[in-house]
């Protein structure tokens, strides 16, 4: 992997460990050489994974929309991308990359796994996705698909399409050796 998208935050959130865990995150790609792309905003947790990438020896390429770049943009970044809506970000997030890893956030971040998620599961690519789950932040969410897979709105097998962990070492060693499922979204009882 030669960059990998980062969704997360633009606020930092009540629990200083999600700044931390961003921090270590950052670090993380840029001690392997792995270039960070994400939002392009230099606060909340956007901007700490950008710092600690940067203050490492990395790259990190925002992608902003022109609507807010003048007020939350990043100033310090190797590259900067500002486009004219989200859509055109999400999709030059997604060109630029060759994996993915969701940090806490809100609902910007929930629509940018999602999307992602559901490409995969239509077979649309084979990127490694993965989230990191600091202090059961995403429990609901992980629960919610164990959900959707046992009602069968959700093949159980596509559960393996998002690699979780707690540890940003740990997550990019197994989105390195990702092996996608191949299962045919419309084969019978897949949900």
């Amino acid at each position: 992997m030669k960059h990998v998208c980062v969704y997360c935050g633009s606020s930092g959130g009540e629990n200083p460990g999600y700044v931390a865990m961003a921090g270590r995150l950052g670090s993380a790609l840029a001690k392997r050489g792995i270039g960070l792309v994400f939002g392009g905003a230099g606060v909340g947790l956007m901007g700490a994974v950008a710092d600690a990438a940067l203050a490492g020896g990395g790259s990190a390429c925002g992608i902003i929309p022109e609507a807010f770049a003048n007020r939350v943009a990043h100033p310090g970044l190797t590259e900067t991308h500002v486009v004219g809506s989200m859509a055109e970000r999400k999709k030059l997030m997604f060109d630029l990359s060759d994996g993915f890893i969701a940090l806490p956030g809100g609902l910007g971040t929930l629509d940018e796994l999602s999307e992602l998620l559901t490409w995969s599961q239509l077979g649309f690519h084979t990127k490694p996705c993965g989230l990191i789950n600091q202090d059961g932040y995403y429990d609901s969410l992980l629960s919610f698909f164990d959900h959707a897979a046992a009602t069968g709105f959700m093949h159980a097998n596509h559960l393996e399409l998002l690699l979780v962990s707690g540890d940003p070492e740990d997550l990019l060693d197994r989105m390195a050796s990702y092996d996608p499922p191949i299962i045919d979204k419309w084969a019978k009882g897949s949900g």
